[in-house]
């Protein structure tokens, strides 16, 4: 079983930063098109960044030109830099591959980010 482990999360003020990392116990890690989650309180999960085994990325409107996602193939790592955070950030995030291999549906319990003042 695959274990994938997401942490960085905290509460921080709005316009700060922080870095979300997420590791897999795999050793393919590399191949898998990768993203990152996040789910507020009362809302559906909703990805918001993406990245493919070759490096491209893609970003949900919301966060285009604030997050950044990378990867560390050699750490089997994740990354999610967020830059001038929102309230509306806010959320539990998650990593997980686009095809839910890794996870098979156990999304565990992610990591708490609160942009609050």
């Amino acid at each position: 079983q695959v274990h994938v482990v997401e942490s960085g999360g905290t509460l921080v003020q709005p316009g700060g930063s922080l870095r979300l990392s997420c590791v897999a116990s795999t050793s393919i890690f590399s191949i898998y098109s990768m993203g990152w989650y996040r789910q507020a309180s009362g809302k559906q999960r909703e990805l918001v960044a993406t990245i493919t085994s070759g490096g491209t990325t893609n970003y949900a409107d919301s966060v285009k030109g604030r997050f950044t996602i990378s990867r560390d193939n050699a750490k089997n790592t994740l990354y999610l830099q967020m830059n001038s955070l929102k309230p509306e950030d806010t959320a539990v995030y998650y990593c997980n591959d686009l095809s839910d291999l890794l996870r098979r549906g156990s999304w565990g319990q992610g990591t708490q980010v609160t942009v609050s003042s």
